[in-house]
């Protein structure tokens, strides 16, 4: 490659990765405002006595709570240490982990975005069998004692305050309305390095990446490919995970991954297990065997996977069969036109006021000194530092191709 097609390609990169953040901002916003506003309001008491069985009510309660919980992987699985630790179930525990990752609203909208209303159903629909699927395979191995060895290694759960408020009487406390800005920028803070390098891989990889590379690595992919055999679908949902693994980003940050992987040719099987992928990432891993021990964590892992894997070849069977898989070839977003005066524009200029707003209600305003803090699982310093450094460096990317593409007109 000469340097003016990789000056080319870098201008396009960049334009393209802040494209896709641009589709996606007002989501974004909604979406961790919703998840604010939920947190804060809803009460969660005796969360842990509903969950506290492995039946079906205990597994409803425990989805539920993981729907109105944060998107985030560190938060979930904080929340999730927490309810194992006060009683809950080991089943229902991994209802409200799992749901918490795949069924919560504003991956909904982002994957509507990128990937269209198919994968939207595929998405809540594929959280629920998820759900289902890991609650069989738990009744099957019974890893009783496994589970208690767990139990063990948590220790005793310190008592906290439930708070008995009706929601109306929360609703006009202003200091409810300063925590929701606080865990607005909380949940800004937990994603904003996910997101950036997420959106930079994105950029990139449609800009300099060949097919050949995606028609290697997922074998029987491109263009005249409609259908797929068994194995080939075997393969792309363990692929998927991998491919997931490697780019170790947040479900968030993937979707416009998983967007171009689909218009690249990918099937709708090994797309969804990418977009499942975020609970069998190494940082995951090392964080349940913190908490549970190795033995515990390497359960999970084998119980997500065996589970996704299932999940997204049921999906893409359960699709074809309704002729509900969208073509590929409409889905390339790489090539769309990203910055137009369209609802996008509207909608993210209306939204960017509501978060200026929750900025402002949560650290300038008179009740800006109000203690308010989620649990979140421990992060490894080595991995944050580097993460940091790589969103910086995405920063001086994207601020080089775009000079690259509207300044020196490559």
């Amino acid at each position: 490659m000469n340097m003016d097609a990789f000056l080319e390609n870098w201008g396009n990169a960049a334009n393209t990765a802040l494209g896709f953040f641009w589709m996606a901002l007002w989501a974004f916003i909604l979406g961790y405002a919703l998840s604010s506003l939920i947190q804060v309001f809803v009460t969660k008491k005796n969360m842990q006595k509903t969950m506290g069985e492995s039946d079906a009510k205990s597994v409803l309660f425990g989805t539920f709570f993981g729907f109105i919980s944060s998107s985030c992987s560190f938060s979930a699985l904080a929340t999730t240490k927490s309810l194992f630790q006060k009683g809950a179930s080991f089943v229902s525990s991994m209802a409200f982990l799992l749901a918490s990752t795949n069924l919560v609203i504003e991956l909904g909208i982002v994957i509507s975005i990128f990937l269209g209303w198919q994968f939207v159903v595929g998405e809540y629909v594929g959280g629920i069998l998820l759900i289902l699927i890991s609650w069989l395979l738990v009744g099957l191995i019974n890893p009783k004692s496994i589970i208690s060895k767990a139990r063990k290694n948590l220790g005793e759960a310190e008592k906290e305050k439930a708070d008995s408020n009706p929601i109306s009487e929360k609703l006009r406390n202003t200091t409810n309305w300063v925590k929701v800005g606080k865990q607005y920028g909380m949940e800004w803070k937990m994603v904003w390095k996910d997101v950036t390098i997420g959106f930079t891989i994105a950029g990139i990889i449609s800009a300099f990446v060949p097919d050949a590379f995606f028609q290697t690595l997922f074998i029987n992919t491109g263009e005249g490919q409609s259908s797929f055999g068994f194995f080939t679908l075997l393969e792309h949902v363990i692929v998927g995970p991998f491919a997931a693994f490697i780019t170790f980003i947040g479900s968030m940050g993937n979707i416009p991954l998983a967007a171009l992987l689909f218009g690249k040719g990918v099937s709708f099987a090994g797309v969804m297990a990418f977009i499942f992928s975020d609970l069998v990432v190494f940082p995951v891993l090392r964080i349940n065997a913190k908490y549970y021990g190795w033995k515990m964590s390497l359960f999970i892992l084998s119980l997500l996977f065996t589970a996704l894997i299932i999940t997204s070849l049921v999906l893409h069977y359960s699709f074809e069969v309704f002729d509900l898989i969208p073509d590929f070839t409409s889905n390339n977003i790489s090539e769309k036109e990203h910055f137009q005066f369209n609802y996008t524009f509207f909608m993210n200029i209306g939204f960017l006021i509501i978060s200026g707003i929750l900025v402002y209600l949560g650290f300038f305003s008179k009740q800006k000194d109000i203690s308010y803090m989620k649990e979140m699982a421990p992060k490894s310093p080595l991995l944050e530092k580097v993460l940091k450094y790589l969103a910086f460096v995405s920063y001086f990317w994207l601020a080089g191709g775009i000079l690259v593409k509207y300044i020196f007109n490559f």
